[in-house]
């Protein structure tokens, strides 16, 4: 049969190996011969952003990858994304950690209540007053 032949024993090591590079990629090549079930949590979650790379695509979404993060694992996690971005993917990051979203960003396209209200650089963005009042709010009395 075919298990166990030479191609598939070929196919095998060259996709141990591929998922390896990958791992090591993320930053977390040594935590390959665990379970996954049994890593910690942030190390699962930077996982699942390594088997989302292993299909090569063209594009990577990462839908509030910080949350649940504490200070150390967003920090990590800023390092990985721009590792991501810095090897050529598109990366379209939906976050509410602005903090981490200008860390990492080329550009920065902010939602209020569904409608884009800023569209541009991190520094525009952050001193953008629309984007300000939506995520600061304004006091009642500085209308």
């Amino acid at each position: 049969g075919l298990f166990g032949s030479p191609v598939s024993r070929r196919e095998e090591k060259r996709d141990k190996k591929r998922a390896q590079e990958l791992l090591d990629f993320i930053g977390i090549g040594e935590y390959a011969d665990r379970l996954a079930r049994n890593l910690p949590y942030g190390v699962q979650r930077r996982l699942e952003i390594a088997r989302a790379l292993g299909t090569e695509p063209k594009l990577i979404l990462l839908d509030e990858p910080a949350a649940g993060f504490n200070p150390a694992e967003k920090v990590e996690l800023a390092k990985v994304i721009r590792k991501i971005r810095d090897a050529g993917y598109t990366v379209l990051l939906i976050e509410h950690d602005m903090s981490l979203v200008m860390k990492v960003s080329d550009r920065v396209v902010v939602l209020d209540f569904g409608q884009k209200i800023a569209d541009d650089v991190p520094v525009k963005v952050q001193d953008d007053p629309r984007v300000i009042e939506a995520y600061l709010g304004v006091p009642e009395d500085a209308s």
